[in-house]
């Protein structure tokens, strides 16, 4: 069976992905490319490393006939996202990949992203996309909301910790490396070559960055109460990548078992070898998130390291992974591929 795919957002980076991961999949065919500002251009035009496929033209989402589409990736800005939702056909299956349906708590939604929430009955029945965690949900939903990419990589490192109480709560600091194409495709000053290039920046210091309310939401209902994570992310100047280290206080051979046990059966998630650490070039383009466990000179301290590519695993990869179990195909087709190097 072959289902028909559209791409709300196509000619974002995540559209752009995920025009690449869907055009190997054996069992879907992109059946619709919408962008409302390059409506009538060929992806081509948009995206020159994509001409050898032969895809459908740049449209408006008005123009897509949606009795005809099995699923709808929404690649959009939040905000704009949670409008156009709400106006698609009510039994069509969605993946989201923008922040409007991540939160559960409209108020918290409000907090983080500075607007109410005008989709509630949507947000009401979407199930967060963290694909290991939410498997079961995942496979019966009909509105999947994609993770934050950095904080999807901060919870691969944390959740089992949490669960199993084998660190202090009250004692995680999460330090992110985050490379630029994180910011999306929009024109900013600070994105400029001359402005990025031969330097680094930490960025939303002090506990404002939005991804923090998924930490807050998930990590506190893990541990039944709340639990808050100090967490500063920096810009790094490199294309795609994320790399996560995250110190904690706890025995460091019962944190690497921990996370080896919850990891033993899951394809994408790669434990390395205890002092092992993990490097973003060993992810690029994959679909893989590599963990590694250090012990600290400090006893019972231990650094936890996570590395995964934000534009696949931690977003349209992950979206495809999530795709997947909703069309009842094997999750893990179409997301095989080695990662490239160097």
């Amino acid at each position: 069976m072959t289902h028909k795919i559209a791409i709300l957002g196509a000619s974002g980076y995540t559209g752009a992905e995920l025009v690449r991961l869907i055009a190997e999949h054996p069992n879907m065919e992109i059946a619709a490319l919408a962008a409302e500002r390059k409506a009538g251009m060929t992806m081509a035009q948009v995206f020159p490393h994509l001409r050898h496929m032969d895809l459908p033209d740049l449209c408006k989402i008005s123009e897509i006939d949606f009795s005809r589409i099995d699923l709808c990736f929404c690649a959009l800005p939040h905000k704009t996202s949670q409008e156009v939702i709400s106006a698609l056909p009510k039994d069509l299956k969605i993946i989201d990949l923008s922040a409007d349906f991540r939160l559960t708590d409209p108020d918290e939604y409000e907090k983080w992203y500075g607007n109410p929430h005008t989709a509630l009955e949507q947000q009401e029945e979407a199930v967060y996309g963290l694909t290991e965690f939410y498997r079961d949900e995942i496979r019966g939903a009909r509105l999947v909301a994609g993770t934050g990419c950095n904080a999807a990589t901060g919870q691969y490192v944390l959740r089992p910790l949490v669960s199993a109480g084998v660190i202090d709560l009250d004692d995680i600091v999460l330090d992110l490396k985050c490379a630029v194409s994180g910011a999306g495709r929009s024109l900013k000053e600070n994105l400029l070559h001359a402005e990025l290039s031969e330097g680094t920046n930490a960025y939303a210091v002090g506990g404002t960055h939005r991804h923090l309310g998924e930490f807050d939401q998930e990590f506190s209902k893990l541990a039944g109460r709340s639990v808050h994570v100090q967490f500063t992310p920096h810009l790094i100047p490199a294309n795609r990548g994320i790399l996560a280290t995250t110190y904690v206080k706890g025995d460091p051979n019962s944190i690497y078992e921990t996370l080896a046990k919850a990891y033993a059966d899951e394809p994408f998630i790669q434990m390395l070898r205890m002092g092992e650490t993990p490097s973003t070039h060993h992810v690029r383009g994959s679909n893989f998130c590599h963990i590694g466990v250090v012990a600290d000179r400090i006893e019972r301290r231990a650094n936890v390291i996570a590395a995964l590519d934000n534009l696949t695993k931690g977003s349209s990869g992950q979206a495809l992974q999530n795709a997947n179990l909703m069309l009842g195909e094997t999750e893990t087709r179409g997301l095989m591929m080695a990662p490239l190097f160097p």
